[in-house]
This record gives C-alpha cells, sequence and structure tokens, in this order.
C-alpha cells in the first residue's frame, strides 16, 4: 500500500469522520432565503454531488467574496460518494499521465486531454491532503482514503462549505432555467434564484436535460454504461466467486458502426447471476450504446488462458497425452486455472471423470482446447453493478468550450461531471473526470475573461 503525503499548505482542522455533521446545512438566519435580496448570487451550482461541491468549493477559494449557493433536488447530498467503492470512496485512480488517463474514457477521450493536462490525478491528492486527507494506492491503481470510508470525504466536503460560507439548499427541485439579460433565473419548487453564472452538475438527471434541450443544447440519450453480463451456463452456474484473468471479446457485427470490435482483458469473476468483474465491465462501457441496441442479448467469446491460442493449448495437450498418458484428466488441474473451472471446462468438452489423457484422441483434444480458449456464452440481460449507476449520455460535447467547461450557446452557463456525455469505465475514472471539470469550471467562473 502506497500513501501520499505533501506537505500542509493550509491551516485547516484535520476532517473527522463525525457522522451528525453528515448533512447538516451551513447556518443561515434564513433557510428558505424569502426576500429577493438573499436569493440573487454570484454562481449558483445545481447539483448537490460530487462536481458540483468541488467546483463551490474551489470557486469560492478562488474568490473568498462570491455568493455561492448549491440547490440539490434530493434530500441528501454526496450520495454517489456515499455508495462508491462499496463505502470507501474510490477517489482518484493512480495514472498520472493525462494521455493514458483519457483511454479509460469511452466518451469523453478526446475533450478530456487538454483538460487533464491542467488538473489531474496529482492535483487531486494535493487538494485533499491539504485538506488533511491521506490518499492510498491499491494493488489494481484505485485511490481511497486511508481511513477507508466515504464519510472522510463527505465530511470534507460539508465543512469547506461551511466554513467558506457556501449555502447548501437540499429538497429544491429544479423546474426552470431561464436566461434574462445578463442573469440567469432558475424557478424551484420552493422558490426563485437568480445569479450571473450558474453551473450544472446534475450527472443522469433527465429533467435537467429537458430544461437544456429548451436553451437549445443537444442531448445524447441515456444508456447504462457498467452493468455485468447476465449468462446461465453448466460452466459457471456452480462457480460463483471463482475469479481469472481472461480475454473476452465480443461476438456483434455492428454494421452501423464499421469494424469497431469490442474485446477486452482482465480479471473476469464469476457470479450467481453470469459473469463481472473489470474485464467485463470494459466491455459493457465501451459498448455501452451497441450492447443497449440488441437488447442485451448476444455472445461472447472467453479466452481463459490469455495471450494463448486454441491451437497452442492442442500443442500443450498433446504433449500431456504423451508425458502423463495415464493421469485423470478431470482430477489434475492444468494451466495454473482454478480447479473448478478446470473441471467444469473439462465436463465440457465430453471428457468423463475418470478418464486419462491416453484415451483421448487428438480431436477430443481440440474439443478441450476450445472450451479453454474459445468458449462461447450467450448473454441474456444485465444487472447494474454494485450500486453504482454510470450511464453514457449527456450534453453534447461538441457544444462545450473544454478550456473552460463553458457552453459554447450560452455566456456563463458552464457543466461538470456526467451531466455531459462523459463516462468512464470502474476504477475511480468517474470521479476524476467530476473533479477535473469542476476545478476548471471554477477557475472560469472567476475569471473576467471566460470565453462566450
Amino acid at each position: 500500500m502506497l500513501l501520499f503525503r505533501t506537505p500542509q499548505k493550509l491551516n485547516r482542522k484535520p476532517i473527522t469522520d463525525n457522522r451528525e455533521t453528515e448533512n447538516r446545512e451551513p447556518k443561515t438566519k434564513n433557510r428558505k432565503l424569502r426576500t429577493e435580496k438573499m436569493n440573487t448570487f454570484d454562481i449558483i451550482i445545481i447539483g448537490g454531488g460530487a462536481a458540483g461541491f468541488f467546483a463551490a468549493i474551489n470557486a469560492a477559494e478562488m474568490n473568498p467574496g462570491a455568493k455561492i449557493i448549491i440547490l440539490e433536488r434530493g434530500k441528501e447530498v454526496l450520495t454517489k460518494v456515499r455508495i462508491s467503492g462499496g463505502g470507501r470512496c474510490n477517489v482518484t485512480h493512480a495514472e498520472f499521465i493525462p494521455n493514458e488517463l483519457v483511454k479509460n474514457y469511452p466518451r469523453g477521450e478526446k475533450e478530456l486531454r487538454g483538460p487533464f493536462h491542467s488538473f489531474m490525478t496529482g492535483d487531486t491528492i494535493a487538494w485533499f491532503e491539504e485538506r488533511g486527507i491521506e490518499l492510498k494506492i491499491e494493488e489494481d491503481g484505485r485511490m481511497f482514503p486511508v481511513s477507508d470510508s466515504s464519510e472522510t470525504i463527505i465530511n470534507c466536503f460539508l465543512q469547506e462549505t461551511s466554513r467558506l460560507g457556501i449555502k447548501v439548499l437540499q429538497n429544491h427541485s429544479v423546474q426552470q432555467l431561464i436566461k434574462e439579460n445578463n442573469n440567469w433565473k432558475i424557478s424551484t419548487n420552493q422558490g426563485d434564484f437568480s445569479a450571473e453564472k450558474i453551473l450544472v452538475a446534475t450527472g443522469s438527471n433527465p429533467k435537467i436535460w429537458k430544461l437544456l434541450e429548451k436553451l437549445g443544447h443537444n442531448i445524447e440519450s441515456a444508456v447504462p454504461s457498467l452493468f455485468t453480463f447476465n449468462i446461465k451456463d453448466k460452466r459457471i452456474q456452480d462457480l460463483p466467486g471463482v475469479a481469472t484473468n481472461a480475454e473476452i471479446k465480443v461476438m456483434l457485427d455492428f454494421k452501423s458502426g464499421g469494424s469497431k470490435k469490442l474485446e477486452s482483458q482482465g480479471p473476469l469473476l464469476i457470479t450467481h447471476w453470469g459473469m463481472s468483474g473489470p474485464g467485463i465491465l470494459k466491455l459493457s462501457a465501451w459498448g455501452a450504446r451497441e450492447l443497449n441496441s440488441v437488447n442485451y442479448k448476444f455472445r461472447i467469446r472467453v479466452n481463459w488462458l490469455p495471450g494463448y491460442t486454441a491451437e497452442d493449448i492442442l500443442e500443450e495437450l498433446l504433449e500431456l497425452k504423451l508425458t502423463h498418458a495415464k493421469q485423470q484428466i478431470f482430477k489434475y488441474t492444468q494451466f495454473e486455472l482454478p480447479k473448478r473451472l478446470w473441471r467444469n471446462l473439462v465436463l465440457a468438452a465430453g471428457i468423463g471423470e475418470n478418464e486419462i489423457w491416453a484415451d483421448l484422441n487428438k480431436h477430443r483434444l481440440k474439443g478441450l482446447s476450445e472450451q479453454l480458449c474459445k468458449a462461447i456464452f450467450e448473454v441474456n440481460g444485465k444487472s447494474t453493478f454494485k450500486e453504482e449507476f454510470v450511464t453514457a449520455g449527456g450534453v453534447v460535447l461538441k457544444e462545450v468550450n473544454f478550456k473552460t467547461f463553458e457552453s459554447k450557446l450560452h455566456k456563463n452557463l458552464y457543466f461538470a461531471g456526467e451531466v455531459l456525455n462523459i463516462d468512464a469505465i470502474t476504477g475511480g475514472f468517474n470521479f476524476q473526470n467530476a473533479w477535473t471539470g469542476g476545478f476548471i469550471a471554477a477557475k472560469a467562473m472567476n475569471s473576467p475573461n471566460a470565453a462566450p
């Protein structure tokens, strides 16, 4: 485990996991902001999630005199932060080269290259450590707070908004969004607000997308991005919990998309309902629209021995027939596969439990090699990956200036996070998009030279 430590640059109290502060709103004399004067702000953040809070906090630090408010439609803020990483909060991923980091974004790869040169993983680490939060790197590159608790991140954001005088209003659902002269007018179920600049960080919220469409923005329809494959097959039905590296290829002819290939290599986890793990989730992200178009009914080909072909393995099996002629095939696992998986594949190849290598001719050995390297599985449906729900879809990217995250159609309208048509594979990459977009937008909103 690696820990990142940087010198404390700011004189702040360490963040603690005091759950009593979990959803506490900053104290105000009048929470409902009844007067017109109090309803007017410099910056309004729509959406109380990761991107919204990060943008608000950075905007307030860059301009301490600015009046900033966060409007959240739900009863709680930062709900995705709370459930991320199984409640530990997968803050980011230990990839420090922008051109490599963008490769984890099926949608947004080109657009995020520039922003990641301005704010990315190293900046995220420093930002949290300046606030007393150390991050650690796990073997797969995911980064978490050393506390292993998402409450550490949540409390950090809540304490920062309180310290900086940022107002946080929950149960405020935005109903209308209008541009009048140089100001934005926002109507909610609990009152009206206005500001010169607004940032929309509402994630995959269809109602907000409809409001943005009324302003002239085009929206890519939303489809699930991170999901597992539902498979009923005798070869895996009694193996939940078994994991191994594998090569997986989706067997689809994407006539409308040219010669696009959907294939990946990585850990594959067998579950009660089918297959999951990074190798599967990469396919679900990169093929989000294609797999949706076939109603999640398709075939995959699994190579349980990455780097080897069926021909390579056939040669190995022929060698085993010579050197271990009297050895029972079912009983003794080969190629370092999980024992239960090996036995199921042997049976699937039509080989009995008591057969020995000497019993098999080349044709039957070829059948086993194909089960090992060319196993075909029928996928029939999908399941959400844990509690995390990520979608592909949102504001069309060509309508956004990624130097500032400002709308190209409307001055002083900014975006951050999954409200845009940007999504990533699992591993902390979606949060990094939120931090980067929130920071750059905050900087732009405090710049008098922000591009129209």
